[in-house]
């Protein structure tokens, strides 16, 4: 007799298409975007908060580079990312998770995606980036950072820019990091110097602009592609 229980039989396998329909969809959309950012950030800041005025700064000028802009869909930060690259003609779109209180996509996005599972989410915000932008935030945005740091370490991706922006917030938690993971060995000092931290706007984005890309050999202009979004 097997040990299996019933529940699974019933339950899992179709949630295992259930899964692959959703990466199917994600990549036939997210395959179109071209060369983009991700921003990642609280969905709590409010529009009068001054990491929202930022994140909204930041993405305008990402945008007019030519960069899709990408968040989790939801308010907050990834609205003000949204509302930054939407406001000068570029692509903004958002992979948006649907949760016990219902998170609605934000109001400047082109096109999203609303995911089940956050790991299938989680996949989506990273695999189509080549650089990755980090504003306040609480646990989520925590996990998609380190998520992103692990996957550059272990080489899962490529040396993109991971970006933090606001020092006096992040850098507590760095000197955590160099205090106790450096110290006990369970990182290597480069694992925490990879973490890029500014308060500057124009910093973040000269850095992705002119050296990451071209790094990786990718073109890109100064007029924001957004046709495949409006299915022109």
């Amino acid at each position: 007799m097997s040990n299996i229980p019933n529940g699974f039989l019933r339950e899992d396998p179709w949630r295992i298409f259930r899964i692959m329909a959703e990466f199917v969809d994600s990549f036939e959309t997210m395959s179109h975007v071209g060369p983009s950012v991700t921003v990642f950030g609280s969905a709590r800041t409010k529009p009068t908060d001054r990491f929202y005025k930022v994140t909204v700064v930041l993405s305008d000028a990402l945008a007019r580079e030519g960069l899709a802009v990408i968040t989790g869909g939801g308010p907050g930060i990834m609205e003000a990312a949204n509302r930054g690259a939407k406001g000068v003609g570029g692509a903004s779109i958002g992979c948006n998770i649907q949760l016990p209180e219902e998170q609605r996509p934000n109001p400047y996005l082109d096109r999203w995606i609303t995911f089940e599972h956050f790991f299938v989410r989680r996949v989506m915000l990273v695999k189509y980036s080549y650089a990755f932008i980090a504003m306040p935030g609480g646990y989520g945005t925590l996990d998609e950072v380190f998520e992103t740091a692990t996957q550059i370490q272990t080489g899962k991706i490529q040396q993109f820019p991971l970006v933090l922006m606001g020092r006096d917030y992040w850098e507590p938690l760095l000197a955590f990091m160099r205090e106790r993971l450096v110290a006990e060995r369970t990182v290597e000092p480069e694992d925490v110097d990879r973490f890029i931290v500014t308060d500057s706007p124009e910093e973040a984005v000269e850095l992705i602009t002119q050296t990451a890309l071209a790094r990786f050999g990718l073109t890109y202009g100064a007029t924001p592609r957004r046709s495949w979004l409006l299915g022109e």
